[in-house]
């Protein structure tokens, strides 16, 4: 006799619960993970194709990869725009990612996202997706604070995305918001009911494991309750706002030549065997 529907529910894992009202994204560079946890996209980073490039069990592809490149060189690579979403970041008020999208049509994550006045702008751009980070800003905030630990909801990286979330809900914007950068699977529960939320295999993995009930924090109809109000942002305005946020200005920056150096590193990486192998070395 087959179990209930009840026991069937209560035997559901919070990963299955969660892609009930969220969309999962696995933030990954390795497609080993990427086809266990089954998620609808994958995002990834130069860390994160970085350290997926360095792993054994790709370097067949790296090398293939390399021997490609060496034979087309400065030849077009379709990239598949229609399934392709371009990370950028938002360190000012206009960047290149309205004249992406609608000359190119070539859709937009804007990363590194760690302020209020970052979320706007990019709602009043119209940009497809943006990733707010959570586990980064609660990094920020045990770093420079007395406050050493949070409960979920009282997390900083938790609040912030569910203020922009209920922002964007109540006033119509039809911007993704896809939290981002987890350090644990508390903040990911406290954000169940976002549009999109991209998860590390290790986090995804203990989601997995876990079969107490998860219900959606987040909604568009609760946000209609929250008493967020309508801001509009010049240059001058969104740099003042943005300066004010202490946490968002020096993690902004720390993202960058973080993610930078990565890229550095994996362009090197790639790089000089194909040099070598023109010069006959």
């Amino acid at each position: 006799m087959s179990s209930s529907p009840v026991k069937r529910q209560r035997m559901e894992s919070a990963l299955d619960q969660l892609k009930q009202f969220t969309t999962v994204v696995a933030d990954t560079g390795d497609f080993h993970a990427i086809d266990e946890y089954k998620p609808q996209d994958a995002t990834t980073n130069p860390s994160l194709i970085l350290a997926a490039a360095q792993m054994p069990a790709y370097q067949e592809l790296v090398e293939e990869a390399i021997l490609k490149a060496r034979e087309h060189r400065w030849q077009p690579v379709d990239l598949g725009g229609h399934l392709t979403c371009i990370h950028l970041p938002r360190p000012h008020l206009s960047p290149p990612c309205r004249e992406l999208e609608e000359q190119h049509g070539i859709h937009c994550n804007m990363t590194l996202l760690f302020s209020f006045a970052q979320a706007v702008a990019c709602a009043e751009a119209g940009v497809t997706l943006i990733s707010p980070f959570v586990g980064r800003i609660l990094d920020w905030h045990v770093a420079n604070t007395d406050k050493k630990s949070y409960e979920p909801l009282e997390d900083p990286g938790v609040k912030s995305v569910t203020k922009i979330y209920n922002y964007y809900k109540k006033f119509g914007y039809k911007t993704i918001v896809m939290g981002a950068s987890f350090r644990n699977t508390g903040e990911i529960k406290a954000l169940a009911g976002c549009d999109f939320l991209t998860i590390s295999p290790k986090l995804l993995g203990e989601l997995l494991q876990d079969n107490t009930k998860l219900v959606p924090v987040l909604s568009a109809k609760a946000a209609q309750a929250s008493d967020l109000e309508k801001i509009h942002l010049d240059e001058k305005s969104f740099r003042w706002l943005h300066n004010e946020d202490q946490m968002a200005v020096e993690k902004l920056s720390d993202g960058i030549r973080k993610f930078a150096a990565d890229a550095v590193k994996l362009e090197r990486m790639l790089t000089e065997p194909m040099f070598n192998a023109d010069n006959g070395k």
